[in-house]
């Protein structure tokens, strides 16, 4: 008997846990056991402001940014496209599959302007 693929879409809740979709042997997993944020924002304070509107998150940047490196995406275009698209991408960046990836514009404002120095890198990589 031939089978019909039943429409899921109009489910009003999902059970979904982007933990159990990403393989144990996956680059990003093996990345996220060796990587320490931590202490992140404690180095990066000098660099954002007490007032205006909220930033995007330093850690969201920098993992998106190990993503970029990793996978060869050179764009902040692009880059921001996969982590909306890629589940393995919104796993090691923290988001849910609600979470809103920023857009291109803010992420390449970031990072040409307020992590464009030496310094920035430098503290994160150590």
């Amino acid at each position: 008997m031939m089978g019909q693929l039943s429409s899921g879409q109009d489910r009003l809740f999902y059970s979904f846990n982007l933990e159990d979709h990403i393989p144990a042997n996956h680059l990003l997993r093996s990345i996220d056991r060796c990587l320490d944020l931590s202490d992140l924002r404690h180095y990066l304070a000098d660099f954002y402001s007490p007032i205006g509107r909220p930033s995007i998150d330093p850690e969201l940047m920098i993992r998106m940014l190990i993503v970029g490196y990793c996978y060869g995406i050179r764009s902040e275009r692009r880059l921001c496209e996969e982590a909306h698209l890629n589940l393995a991408y919104r796993w090691f960046c923290r988001l849910s599959l609600e979470d809103e990836v920023p857009n291109h514009s803010t992420f390449s404002k970031n990072r040409h302007g307020r992590f464009s120095g030496q310094r920035s890198v430098s503290l994160v990589v150590q």
